[in-house]
């Protein structure tokens, strides 16, 4: 099988939709504009399904080079067999290709090497015959080094040539990998202050089982000089195999000669590199899932659904330099800056009251939204006791990363004038108003909804996050006349010459249409093919500029709408919606000449032109008292914010101090492998409290009522 033939069947579609990616690809498209506008040509592949043919297809094209590198080199040596030819090309990983050409590669300096350099290898050669007349002194006397230096010279060669083996190098790591176990254990003087190892001091579990999280803990313990990391398994069992494959007459006097070099080969060299692989496969196994949590609860935050046309007052809490006020109107522009110190030491609550509520009341301010970083439950306590017998509610906002933004360029020169803290509250204000448009500002790291982001690859982290956001803002499309440079950087086939071209644009007039995007500097026709769906007009001259409906299929849309005899001006109306909802797409995509999937698209974005995905769904939860946990009694049933999924389980916002624990083992009463699977980040849910830790301030929530 060719490479698009296997990638087809490991992704299990057809090699067509394969083919058609790959051209596409090989074209300039961008992977959301194919997603969207080419669902005809890969029979509507998703985002997901077309970076994994392309990072797939990348991996196998270098897989194959090296491949033929490999066959390459041992060809020069005039050491190629049908049989490894054939053994190499079977190789379905790049270690596998590596373990095949290890004999053949050119070594540094060892021991094996000295010892054929010093006349060695006839007599490995003649041990390995495994003789039975004669003795040891006989077949190794008349070398210089003499008997016992020719002996241990040889046994250095065998055990090089025993390590070089692939096949048991291959059985070698399968064994340990299904029958071995990882171990940590402390290491001896580590201090470990806060007891963060703790469960890591003398902990064991089966390399087959072993759970990524863990993985990536051990880890962390072993870089920090805390733990010490091992792999246990069976050595008697793996050195008798050896044994049985390599002696080949137990009657022969070399025996124990042999024995001993497939002893040193297990223990010099094949132990540590094999560990070494093992060690790698487990930490990358452990980073891709905790980069896929990270993508998966990024991508369920980017979509929260946001709070539109309301008047907001961004909180940024602190104890010492006071509590930063930002109020905003309901686009997110600044109305006015405050401070206000009601916490210790300065402790004016009396005076902050009034700010907060002269504030409320000069711009109708309708939701505060409080920052959950320090003295946010003290700024929380505060909030409620103000806004009393007011209709204000207020919601704690994560402001992980708020503060990475306040002190980047970006924020800088939006607000020249202000201090961090001040931008702080801004941002925490916004992120309430549209999530998305203000998370985009911000290093996908620092947002905080993973498990471990800096113990993996940071690289592969990067692209995958930056994928998620790509994918969700061009999901979402924006207004071409208020979208920012942050979110702009996201949207398809844009690049830095060509956001400043629509900005500068911007400073003179508004754009009325898509045309006009066409004229300015650095869009080619690729450019702007690949943009122009996702960047809507809202009030233009052309109904269909709101729309998700690329520019190259307006004919067609009107060509449909003539069909129906409908007016494009009354786009969005009931009427028209209803008259759409009757339209047999199947056949009139055969009357009109078309695919399916492009006439089903039109349509959709015909019954509800420029629709925010997110506004389907359920609403955050506002409130306008405080929880604490002596409130609390178990059983008790409460409606939470999911703020984090893990491996292990899930963070509840549920208005406490800190959020709580849903255990995996309390999300269902089926078995659930991958919390994932059953909630996400920004997810409203009902819990009930099952423990409460009043010491350590912890509550344990279950979503099964019992």
């Amino acid at each position: 099988m060719n490479n698009k033939e296997v990638l087809a069947k490991n992704l299990g579609i057809k090699i067509s939709q394969v083919e058609a990616v790959l051209n596409l690809l090989s074209e300039g498209a961008t992977i959301p504009f194919i997603a969207r506008y080419r669902k005809e040509a890969t029979g509507s592949l998703d985002e997901e399904q077309i970076r994994s043919i392309e990072k797939e297809y990348t991996y196998l094209e270098n897989l194959l080079k090296r491949k033929e590198d490999v066959i390459r080199l041992i060809e020069e040596k005039d050491m190629m067999t049908e049989e490894l030819r054939a053994s190499i090309l079977a190789c379905e990983k790049l270690s596998d290709v590596e373990d095949l050409y290890r004999p053949f590669k050119e070594k540094k300096k060892t021991k094996a090497s000295e010892a054929i350099k010093m006349g060695l290898e006839p007599l490995a050669k003649k041990i390995m015959s495994f003789p039975t007349r004669g003795s040891l002194e006989e077949l190794a006397s008349g070398f210089e080094c003499g008997i016992e230096k020719a002996l241990e010279g040889a046994k250095y060669i065998i055990a090089e040539w025993i390590s070089d083996n692939a096949y048991y190098r291959k059985y070698i790591k399968r064994e340990i990998w299904n029958h071995g176990s990882i171990e940590s254990k402390l290491k001896k003087n580590a201090q470990d202050e806060k007891k963060v190892y703790q469960m890591y001091y003398d902990f064991s579990e089966p390399i087959k089982y072993a759970k990524h999280y863990r993985i990536l803990a051990m880890n962390r313990g072993e870089n920090e000089k805390i733990l010490t990391v091992s792999l246990d398994f069976d050595k008697e069992k793996i050195f008798e195999y050896l044994k049985g494959k390599i002696v080949k007459n137990k009657d022969s006097f070399v025996v124990s000669q042999v024995e001993e070099a497939i002893l040193d080969s297990l223990k010099r060299l094949i132990y540590p590199s094999v560990e070494r692989e093992i060690r790698a496969d487990l930490t990358e196994n452990a980073e891709n899932k905790a980069i896929l949590t990270f993508q998966d609860n990024l991508e369920h935050l980017l979509m929260t659904k946001p709070i539109k046309d309301k008047i907001v007052l961004g909180f940024d809490p602190a104890f010492r330099t006071g509590c930063k006020l930002a109020v905003l109107n309901s686009y997110g522009q600044v109305l006015e800056i405050a401070t206000i110190y009601p916490h210790e030491p300065k402790n004016e609550k009396e005076k902050s009251k009034e700010i907060l509520n002269s504030l409320i009341q000069k711009y109708g301010v309708q939701i505060i939204a409080i920052g959950n970083g320090t003295a946010s439950r003290e700024s929380e306590a505060f909030v409620a006791d103000a806004i009393k017998g007011t209709n204000v509610l207020y919601n704690l906002v994560s402001e992980a990363g708020a503060s990475v933004y306040s002190a980047s360029p970006l924020a800088i020169k939006e607000f020249p004038d202000l201090t961090v803290e001040k931008r702080s509250a801004i941002s925490i204000g916004r992120r309430i108003q549209d999530p998305l448009s203000e998370l985009v500002k911000i290093d996908p790291k620092s947002i905080g909804v993973g498990e471990y982001q800096h113990d993996v690859n940071q690289k592969e982290l990067a692209e995958a996050l930056g994928f998620t956001v790509s994918k969700i803002v061009n999901e979402i499309g924006v207004n071409i006349n208020t979208a920012s440079s942050s979110i702009l950087s996201y949207i398809s086939g844009l690049t830095k010459k060509t956001i400043d071209s629509i900005l500068k644009f911007r400073e003179k007039k508004a754009f009325v249409s898509r045309e006009e995007v066409k004229s300015l500097a650095g869009f080619s026709d690729k450019v702007y093919e690949q943009a122009i769906g996702f960047l809507r007009v809202i009030d233009g001259e052309n109904p269909l500029d709101k729309t998700r409906i690329h520019p190259e299929s307006y004919e067609l849309a009107n060509r449909f709408l003539k069909a129906l005899q409908l007016d494009v001006q009354k786009i969005g109306t009931s009427e028209f919606a209803e008259a759409l909802s009757k339209v047999d797409v199947k056949n009139m995509a055969n009357e009109l000449q078309t695919d399916v999937y492009t006439l089903q698209d039109i349509v959709d974005e015909l019954k509800h032109p420029g629709q925010d995905y997110r506004d389907k769904l359920e609403d955050i939860v506002l409130k306008s008292d405080v929880l604490t946990i002596h409130d609390l009694k178990e059983g008790m049933e409460l409606k939470g914010t999911v703020r984090n999924v893990t491996s292990f389980g899930a963070f509840v916002d549920i208005g406490l101090h800190d959020d709580g624990l849903i255990h995996i083992s309390k999300m269902s009463k089926s078995f659930v492998k991958n919390p994932n699977d059953i909630l996400s980040v920004g997810d409203i849910v009902t819990v009930y409290v099952c423990g409460i830790d009043l010491e350590k301030e912890k509550v344990q929530l279950s979503l099964i009522k019992e």
